[in-house]
């Protein structure tokens, strides 16, 4: 069983991590789902891969097949439903991290922590820059996103503690001083959303520094509102 666990991530931090770390495009598409079994088609880069999932009693096993990108992009035209995203790999401390960025069928980013395997492999600590956990929610779940569309999006508190957060773990600084996320946080429904103001294209050279690219990005969204 995966003791992975899945996490609801602020834009603007979504939008750091990838600044800061190599993404991947990925697409995917899914066929209706057989009894015990459902199977979709994933075409990351250049690499097609057809791929079954057996429903079993100790929770789902996957066979992945190999197949050309030709082949991969004719499924995908025949799939009754697709997501798209770009998927981010990071680690933080002894666990790995996926951060991904849906662009298909809209926008939501996701964060998946899988703990180093072992004793305490359960026992992941969610982070001041973590949002709200959505673990087992189909909601969440590609196959349910591309079938049915993406639900409401509930909107994901910036804080200082969280930037500080992020920025410690895109630096290698994790340890115990890492400020924690709250107990829970439950999912709330989404407010409507506000246009979000672009940066200045001269704001966007890659050789500024990370602390004045975040001070760029993020300063609207930490400040006061105003009138």
């Amino acid at each position: 069983m995966s003791t992975a666990r899945v996490f609801l991530l602020a834009p603007s931090l979504a939008r750091l991590i990838e600044k800061e770390r190599e993404g991947r495009h990925v697409r995917q598409g899914y066929f209706p789902d057989r009894p015990g079994r459902g199977t979709h088609v994933q075409l990351e880069q250049e690499t097609g891969r057809l791929i079954l999932v057996s429903n079993l009693p100790n929770g789902p096993v996957e066979e992945a097949t190999d197949i050309p990108r030709s082949q991969a992009e004719a499924l995908l035209e025949l799939a009754v439903g697709q997501v798209e995203y770009l998927e981010v790999s990071l680690t933080i401390g002894s666990q790995t991290a996926t951060l991904r960025r849906f662009l298909t069928p809209g926008s939501l980013d996701l964060l998946t922590v899988t703990p180093e395997h072992g004793k305490r492999a359960r026992k992941i600590q969610p982070l001041a820059w973590f949002g709200p956990e959505v673990t087992g929610d189909a909601a969440y779940q590609g196959r349910t996103m591309a079938l049915n569309g993406l639900s409401s999006v509930p909107e994901v508190e910036i804080t200082d503690a969280a930037l500080n957060s992020l920025l410690d773990a895109l630096e290698g600084r994790f340890g115990a001083h890492q400020p924690q996320a709250a107990a829970s946080q439950p999912v709330a429904p989404s407010k409507p959303a506000e246009a979000e103001v672009e940066a200045d294209n001269e704001d966007d050279q890659d050789d500024l520094a990370i602390e004045d690219s975040v001070i760029r990005e993020l300063a609207r969204s930490l400040s006061p509102r105003q009138r």
